[in-house]
């Protein structure tokens, strides 16, 4: 397991990080979010060691970090580490290599990750000659093929299409089934969304959220919609319920005493049709929004 423990930066007077403190666990893919000038970043280097911490620690397994632990990891970052005008399948090889795999294991596993990035074809290609997005799965692929212990990615989704985003995932979920620890920071909610067991939600240098999809879903407690034939501003003086926000004939609520839910309901029915009322799930979208305030 990868740790942050309180971690805290300064530049200057400037605080950017601020007792910074999630667990990135074994298996499971953690989405890392937060507006421009989070701190994400700052955090992803201080956990490869790129940048020290001004406070706090990184752990891995139980331990303070070390050096070789952090070579053993799978890093992307912010700025793109390729070179523009070498071959791409020769620069694999030689990220391979500098891994300490063998000129055979390198080169088979370069192929296999190529061909399954549909690359096969631009493999004597300079990279430069390659577009953004051909060029970042290049990235991900320099991350994973010498089969990090851990992966930490910034931003690995950034300018792909639908469909290299499916595949993308496809690998990054090859590598989670493996047991690695892997923390990705994306603008995508609706992607993070999708593909993370957790979440941690970074505004202005402080974790405001962290936790499991359905444990940050649950913490807000149960929303109901519901939908009427008429006009729902009735709804915002009904006992028992919180309303958070009514549009004509709709209106989503939170309930905040037992069963006023079902009172409203058979109130809403005696007034006229009731056209939906529903359970809500908050969507991550939702979620990031009410965290940030």
């Amino acid at each position: 397991m990868l740790e942050i423990d309180r971690v805290s930066r300064t530049f200057g007077d400037r605080r950017v990080l601020d007792d910074v403190a999630f667990d990135v666990r074994p298996g499971r893919m953690t989405g890392f979010v937060g507006a421009n000038g989070a701190g994400k970043t700052t955090t992803m280097r201080i956990a490869m060691g790129v940048l020290s911490a001004s406070s706090g620690e990184v752990r891995w397994k139980g331990r303070p970090i070390t050096r070789p632990d952090r070579e053993s990891f799978g890093y992307m970052p912010e700025e793109r580490g390729l070179y523009p005008k070498q071959q791409v399948r020769d620069q694999l090889v030689y990220f391979g290599r500098l891994h300490k795999l063998s000129v055979t294991v390198a080169r088979r596993r370069v192929d296999d990750l190529l061909e399954r990035l549909s690359l096969t074809e631009r493999a004597a290609d300079k990279l430069e000659s390659l577009s953004l997005g051909n060029q970042q799965r290049v990235q991900v692929a320099a991350s994973i093929l010498h089969r990090p212990a851990a992966l930490v990615l910034d931003e690995p989704f950034s300018g792909l299409d639908p469909l290299a985003v499916d595949v993308m995932a496809d690998l990054l979920r090859d590598e989670v089934a493996r047991g690695v620890p892997l923390l990705f920071s994306s603008h995508q909610l609706d992607l993070v969304e999708r593909l993370c067991d957790d979440l941690v939600i970074l505004s202005a240098g402080r974790v405001v959220a962290a936790g499991s999809s359905q444990e940050l879903r649950s913490a807000g407690g149960v929303l109901h919609r519901l939908v009427l034939g008429g006009d729902a501003g009735w709804v915002r003086d009904w006992p028992g319920v919180e309303v958070r926000d009514v549009d004509g004939s709709s209106v989503l609520m939170g309930v905040i005493e037992p069963g006023a839910e079902q009172r409203l309901l058979r109130a809403a029915l005696d007034r006229g049709p009731v056209h939906e009322f529903a359970r809500v799930v908050p969507r991550l979208s939702d979620i990031f929004r009410e965290a940030i305030r």
